[in-house]
């Protein structure tokens, strides 16, 4: 009985903290928060991406080795981003989430996003770079199966991963340049930052070409070996 009931606060906690606690959370920081306290805001979703992540737990020592594992590929996400104009956070986050879960695809993307904005930059914009990372790695683990068995709609997901990232970081540009949401604004900022999107999503197709394989390869052993 105390399984079951722990079974369904893991799948409600699963619903609610990406689709409605971390979107309004980052919301109400662009537009009711002081400008100054983006980075409680920044720490709030991060801590909101651990809880998630924990969610997904089924075993004490899986979740631990888990964690481990998160942590290597948040490192290596980190690292990606000191690479000019092609960055593979995304096709990394996208990675993780196929082989280790969406919830471990979420916080991969969210702490990325944060912890490599302490020498890019902290900003407004964090939360949003957490959000829009962290809901490609957990739709990534949503369709896991689909994407390992087919590399033309692998390639197709990594393309409008970029499309997405662009489209939701035009959603803090516009609440950041009027305060609220214009939809002539947001069409405008899509539309300027098309070459830009462009870029990202090509940079998407490439990394996720050249990396899924080997990093996928070595993400299903350790997975066999340690149970994860």
């Amino acid at each position: 009985m105390i399984a079951i009931k722990s079974s369904k606060i893991r799948g409600t906690l699963k619903i609610i903290i990406p689709f409605l606690a971390i979107p309004l959370l980052v919301v109400l920081g662009a537009l009711v928060f002081d400008a100054n306290k983006y980075l409680l805001v920044s720490l709030g979703v991060a801590v909101l991406a651990i809880i998630l992540f924990i969610a997904g737990f089924e075993k004490k020592t899986t979740g631990t080795r888990r964690m481990v594992i998160v942590a290597v590929m948040t490192a290596l996400c980190i690292a990606g981003r000191f690479i000019p104009l092609f960055k593979p956070i995304t096709a990394l986050t996208i990675i993780t989430a196929i082989y280790l879960g969406g919830e471990s695809g979420f916080l991969v993307g969210s702490m990325a996003a944060l912890l490599s904005n302490f020498y890019f930059g902290q900003g407004p914009w964090t939360p949003f770079q957490m959000l829009s990372w962290g809901l490609i790695g957990l739709i990534a683990g949503y369709l896991a199966t689909p994407i390992k068995k087919s590399k033309i709609f692998m390639c197709v997901f990594a393309l409008l991963s970029g499309v997405a990232f662009s489209f939701i970081m035009d959603i803090w540009t516009v609440l950041w340049y009027s305060g609220s949401f214009n939809p002539g604004l947001y069409l405008s900022a899509i539309t300027t930052a098309i070459p830009h999107t462009v870029l990202y999503a090509v940079s998407n197709l490439i990394f996720i070409l050249f990396l899924s394989k080997p990093f996928g390869e070595k993400l299903e052993r350790i997975k066999i070996k340690y149970g994860v």
